[in-house]
């Protein structure tokens, strides 16, 4: 069950399976935006979700509630434990009993996908920062959901084409054993072929039980291909690369890629082991003035040497853009219908600090740039948080796929 306490304003504490929610006036519940942020906040992906995630959500509601003191705001947090049955037992509970108006995060593709019938039923908004597959706006697309951020077609086609055409030609896969891995796999061999690439094999190793990636970084070696790119993320990924350095794949001649690489990773491993990484990512705190200017208001807020990715980004962004269309179409008519919530956004120019001027399609894919980076070597880098070289950059336009190609029937009627 969902615990409830009060707790003072926009603040709050997440705990494992916990939501704390405060009525920070005497507000009625038809006269308060109730926002409810469900990530991993203590399993594998907590440094790509977590905490980090609330503390963005947070500065969102801050700023808004600036602007807008007439529209309170309330956020609950719970942690889905990267199960599908937790979380859409906790998503129905804040719908049924606390009155949740819009879920956001989720970073787990399993429960997103999971979730579309529910948020449709009970006329809810998904805003999706964090879970990745790109199902989400082809098959599972929804009238009632955003997908923010990036998606594994997006991470694939940013990564694989580039690499490509700067002769980065033959790839090999290390793969989760789970449906986003095996999304990203499948896209990014259409993107690597494309090119003119060629895969020369695969494994898929059992999440999330694997702590020991030797035999499967032997297998990648054993292949010659000049491209080992490993698709989980987290602590998974932060293990793989550290086994990787020891059997020598990060070495001049061959590239290592985190297709699910985030600047939370990088930290975790230090330049020394990191340096020479090729990672994807929507967003980097210090890619321009407007992203340092965010990192600015939220540095204060978070943990030493922590540093946003493009998750926690879309937290922020998502949220913010949300409220924005809250405020453009009013509170009540906003709680009446996350399908008209979501609709207004759809119609509303997207600017933030995160990731610019952009846009939201009609399949519900938020349009921005992607960059492929490379981790700097120690010598490089001017201090903390900066690790990242821009080796490509990918426009908006081209960063995601076509709505041609994709599955999502209300996007082309």
């Amino acid at each position: 069950m969902i615990q409830r306490r009060a707790i003072l304003g926009a603040s709050l504490l997440a705990t494992a399976g916990a939501s704390r929610l405060v009525h920070a006036q005497a507000r009625r519940p038809e006269e308060t935006i109730r926002i409810g942020i469900l990530h991993d906040m203590s399993g594998a992906y907590r440094d790509i979700a977590g905490p980090t995630s609330v503390v963005c959500a947070r500065q969102a509601i801050r700023e808004f509630t600036a602007s807008h003191p007439d529209i309170p705001v309330e956020l609950l947090v719970a942690d889905h434990q990267n199960k599908s049955d937790v979380g859409l037992s906790i998503a129905r509970q804040w719908f049924d009993r606390d009155n949740v108006d819009m879920v956001l995060g989720v970073s787990n593709s399993a429960l997103a996908i999971a979730l579309k019938s529910v948020i449709e039923a009970k006329d809810k908004a998904h805003i999706n920062t964090g879970a990745a597959t790109s199902a989400l706006t082809s098959e599972y697309c929804s009238p009632n959901s955003i997908h923010w951020s990036y998606d594994t077609w997006c991470l694939s086609h940013a990564t694989g084409a580039p690499l490509v055409k700067q002769g980065w030609d033959s790839w090999f896969f290390i793969t989760p054993n789970y449906a986003f891995g095996q999304m990203l796999q499948a896209d990014t061999t259409h993107s690597v072929e494309g090119a003119g690439g060629k895969v020369l094999g695969s494994i898929s190793y059992p999440f999330p039980e694997t702590t020991d990636y030797s035999a499967f970084l032997l297998k990648a070696q054993s292949s010659g291909a000049k491209v080992v790119a490993f698709l989980g993320a987290g602590t998974d990924f932060v293990n793989a690369v550290k086994q990787a350095q020891e059997f020598g794949l990060m070495k001049p001649g061959r590239r290592f890629v985190g297709l699910t690489g985030y600047i939370n990773s990088v930290m975790a491993l230090g330049l020394p082991t990191a340096q020479g990484l090729t990672q994807t990512e929507t967003f980097y705190w210090d890619l321009n003035p407007r992203t340092r200017a965010f990192m600015g208001r939220v540095k204060g807020q978070l943990p030493p040497e922590t540093f946003p990715c493009h998750n926690h980004a879309g937290d922020y962004a998502g949220l913010l853009h949300y409220l924005k269309a809250v405020a453009s179409i009013g509170v009540a008519k906003a709680k009446a219908s996350g399908r008209d919530t979501v609709t207004a956004m759809k119609a509303l120019p997207t600017d933030d600090d995160c990731f610019g001027a952009g846009s939201i399609r009609k399949d519900g894919r938020k349009l921005h740039p992607t960059y492929l980076f490379e981790v700097k070597k120690p010598k490089d880098s001017r201090g903390p948080g900066d690790v990242y070289s821009v080796l490509a950059e990918t426009s908006a336009e081209q960063s995601f796929r076509p709505i041609a190609d994709g599955a999502c029937a209300m996007a082309k009627g």
